[in-house]
């Protein structure tokens, strides 16, 4: 049974903790970019390139050829998907940079926040009342 507590232990580390939640949360925050890539950002640009989606973008190699199904298909050069794939990594690699940005800008300001002074000990109360006497005694 050393082995399910030795695993426990490994498992329970705030790094691996921390790892799992990285990735969860990373997988949710990679549906949302490609939401916005597939359905915000492509369709206009589909459009402007004069098709309605711009992964159907192909060069057609060679028409008509039968494959080893018996289906007739075009040999063809589908550039559009992977403009659309690189489109895809630019954007979610910057929506991560501008998060991981915003992570440290907001680390930075906690750690540069001011902690207030603790107050002074009893020695520094004495010595405090001291030297004020002694400046009243050297004005009067």
């Amino acid at each position: 049974m050393a082995i399910f507590k030795d695993f426990k232990e490994f498992a329970m580390r705030g790094n691996v903790v921390d790892l799992a939640v990285g990735v969860v949360i990373g997988a949710a925050f990679g549906k949302i970019v490609t939401s916005l890539v597939n359905d915000l950002i492509m369709p206009p640009l589909g459009l402007l390139v004069g098709g309605d989606h711009f992964k159907n973008l192909k060069m057609v190699l060679r028409r008509d050829v039968m494959g080893p199904d018996g289906k007739v298909a075009d040999v063809t050069l589908n550039y559009g998907a992977f403009l659309q794939n690189i489109l895809d990594f630019i954007i979610i690699a910057f929506a991560i940079f501008i998060l991981v940005k915003l992570i440290n800008k907001l680390k930075r300001e906690k750690a540069a926040a001011p902690t207030a002074q603790p107050a002074p000990t009893k020695e520094e109360v004495l010595l405090t009342e001291i030297r004020d006497a002694l400046r009243e005694q050297r004005k009067g």
